[in-house]
């Protein structure tokens, strides 16, 4: 279990005369601001996420203290230690006391106590030299001497779980009063670990007496009570006894550091080759990881017979001329997780790209690139050019066809035997007008009326050009790629005039380029006007003029060739007639015209009907197509207005009874009404007086 700190806090004072304790009083102090502390002196440590060390103060100040011929006794005891700790038995079940004597002649003389100059790291690395500085100071310069001693128990685990057991003197909280010194000891796990091997035997950990110095090299990670009594003198005589209780973490450290500085290249992984071209004076940029455990850089170079470091981050130097120049750069010298980068720096003769250009402003063609490039090297080996157009080039002295006009970034890497680049850019203006404007029609033939596209194939030309079109039927365009509807015969000359951003000009003339041809027109007639299921059969006559070829389609129903056809409709409904008719010179026209084939609803009513079981005539019902019939109702009547029979199945009949399931009427005469609508919604009436014979 892990405690906080008590707020308050139950210090007893005691008074210790001729070997015997006993309690003073008692004074609840509250604490100050608790800390966590943060601090790792090692940068080689990333401490366990679970390490958790917070620190806080508690002052008592007592006054008028009558001076005994013994020593005065604080205490402060609390239960319980982390159950992490390796080194003593139970530590989850045993607390601790904080005390400090002050003797008789600190008394007389109001002594004041030492005070320790440093925190305890919070961790410490497993197989690494500790060197700790555990010393205190003295006001009065008194004669100090250190030593390990065992920490004490405090309380104990009482009062967890019974609140009334707190303040026993195996409680968690124990009360001064009852609880006096002197203290046990805590017992340490024998025989690895005793008060003055509590890092473990195998470990050799010592302080020094005089100095404070705790050295020595810990072989075993975990968690350690460690103790330290300071025991200060005067002439030989002791003043006072400090007791400081603490805890070392050992852990295993990782190589959290590594040096790294931006480079050309990287050879065995530390060697960091730097080139620089014509520039004597070098940054280095430092890239080592990971910077918050990095606490010291140092930077060396041999420059004319002096070594010349630096201990910033990031570097710069100068060296006196081209050469080869090697050095080193170390975080964390000394450390057990510091790093070495190797920089090998070359400082090259310098290298200058530089280009000219040639071409004709008005006329496309090639522009004709020239290098200028110079360098003070053996000599230069390559060459990329970008022109600026997605093209590229490794020739000297390249020849490049532009296809699109415009400002084009031109850009030159020059390189030297040193691998040395520079680059330059620079742009040409490039607007000339097409050496030839190459112009291809969708069509060069049709028949009026149609549209043609004119494909604009000249390079280069874009939309910052100016193009005139005259279409030769008295029509103009200012596309590049334009549109055209011809709605005359005839045939047309086509000319294209382009100008350039910067007023270069070309034409060209096309001459009878494009020929529209005649169409016919399309026409026709059928008889009778009316066709229906009962008369299916339609004759068409062709209106058409200028053709000399018939193609017709009867809505799916069947074709033919001829030029004034008969058909006959096998389904009804709505037909699309579509004539094409064809002209000599191959130019069509097309009409469709719809039919409606209406399927024919036709009744009709009898006038008698014998309902005497004879299997003949013994249903009313009418008589008549009723193919597409949308709507049907038939009634009967008396001939005192009463309706006897109705239905609205056309197959269904009246059987001389009432509803058909009364009794059978009488012989008379009725009225039949029948009403429906046909095919095409049209309503319709009928009626008829029916006698019914038996």
């Amino acid at each position: 279990m892990g405690a906080e700190f008590d707020n308050p806090a139950q210090i007893g004072i005691y008074s210790f005369i001729n070997g015997s304790y006993k309690f003073v009083m008692e004074r609840d102090i509250q604490h100050g601001a608790v800390e966590e502390l943060e601090f790792v002196e090692n940068p080689c440590l990333i401490l366990p996420s679970n390490v958790c060390v917070e620190q806080t103060s508690y002052v008592i100040n007592l006054t008028n203290m009558p001076i005994i011929a013994g020593s005065y006794i604080a205490s402060w005891q609390r239960c319980c230690r982390n159950n992490t700790i390796n080194n003593i038995v139970a530590p989850n079940n045993t607390g601790a006391t904080y005390t400090i004597e002050i003797t008789e002649e600190a008394q007389r003389t109001c002594n004041n106590g030492p005070r320790f100059t440093n925190f305890p790291p919070i961790g410490i690395c497993v197989n690494d030299p500790i060197n700790f500085d555990h010393s205190a100071t003295d006001k009065e310069g008194d004669n100090i001497v250190y030593e390990f001693c065992a920490p004490l128990q405090g309380g104990g685990p009482l009062g967890v779980n019974n609140p009334s057991e707190q303040s026993l003197c195996e409680g968690i909280t124990p009360d001064p009063r009852n609880c006096l010194p002197p203290y046990v000891n805590v017992i340490f796990n024998a025989p690895n670990y005793s008060a003055v091997s509590p890092l473990g035997v195998s470990s050799s950990i010592s302080i020094n007496p005089l100095t404070g110095l705790i050295s020595g090299t810990p072989t075993l990670t975990g968690q350690f009570v460690v103790g330290v009594c300071v025991k200060e003198f005067r002439n030989g005589i002791l003043l006072s006894i400090l007791r400081r209780d603490f805890q070392f973490n050992v852990v295993n450290c990782q190589s959290s550091v590594s040096a790294s500085i931006h480079s050309d290249a990287v050879v065995n992984g530390k060697e960091f080759v730097l080139n620089s071209c014509g520039n004597n004076t070098v940054t280095f940029e430092n890239e080592s990881t990971i910077e918050q455990y990095i606490k010291t850089y140092k930077w060396s170079f041999n420059i004319s017979g002096n070594a010349v470091e630096k201990k910033t981050r990031d570097a710069t130097y100068t060296f006196p001329g081209v050469g080869n120049y090697k050095g080193t750069m170390i975080v964390n010298e000394g450390l057990p997780c510091g790093d070495t980068a190797y920089i090998n720096v070359n400082v090259f003769p310098s290298i200058d790209a530089d280009f000219q250009f040639t071409y004709d402003t008005c006329i496309g063609g090639p522009v004709s690139f020239r290098d200028m490039s110079v360098t003070k090297a053996q000599n230069l080996t390559g060459w990329d050019w970008n022109f600026g157009d997605t093209e590229k080039s490794t020739v000297r002295n390249p020849n490049h066809l532009y296809q699109e006009p415009g400002l084009l970034p031109v850009t030159l890497i020059a390189m030297d035997n040193n691998q040395c680049r520079d680059t330059i850019t620079k742009k040409i203006s490039y607007f000339p007008v097409p050496p030839l404007i190459i112009i291809k029609p969708t069509r060069y033939v049709a028949c009026v009326p149609a549209s043609i596209l004119f494909n604009n194939l000249s390079v280069p030309i874009d939309d910052t050009y100016k193009i005139f079109w005259d279409f030769g039927d008295g029509e103009t365009g200012d596309d590049i790629s334009p549109t055209h509807e011809y709605k005359t015969e005839g045939t047309f000359s086509i000319k294209v005039e382009i100008t350039s951003p910067i007023g270069c000009y070309t034409s060209d003339v096309f001459p009878n380029l494009i020929t529209m041809e005649p169409s016919p027109v399309a026409d026709f007639i059928y008889t009778p006007e009316v066709i229906n299921s009962l008369n299916p059969t339609a004759v068409f006559t062709d209106l058409s003029t200028g053709a000399n070829g018939w193609f017709w389609d009867f809505g799916g129903q069947g074709r033919s060739f001829m030029r004034n056809p008969t058909f006959t409709f096998q389904d009804t409904g709505l037909a699309y007639i579509k004539e094409v008719v064809f002209h000599p010179n191959g130019c069509t026209d097309t009409l469709i015209k719809t039919i409606d084939i209406e399927p024919v609803v036709q009744y009709f009513l009898p006038n008698a009907f014998t309902p005497n079981y004879d299997g003949k005539n013994e249903v009313y019902k009418p008589a008549g197509l009723s193919e597409g019939v949308q709507s049907y109702s038939m009634t009967i009547w008396s001939r005192w207005g009463e309706s006897l029979y109705e239905t609205s199945d056309p197959e269904a009949g009246w059987n001389g009874r009432k509803n058909n399931t009364g009794q059978e009427l009488p012989i008379g005469v009725y009225l039949c009404v029948l009403r429906y609508q046909d095919a095409r919604n049209r309503p319709h009436e009928l009626r008829e007086f029916v006698t019914l014979v038996r």
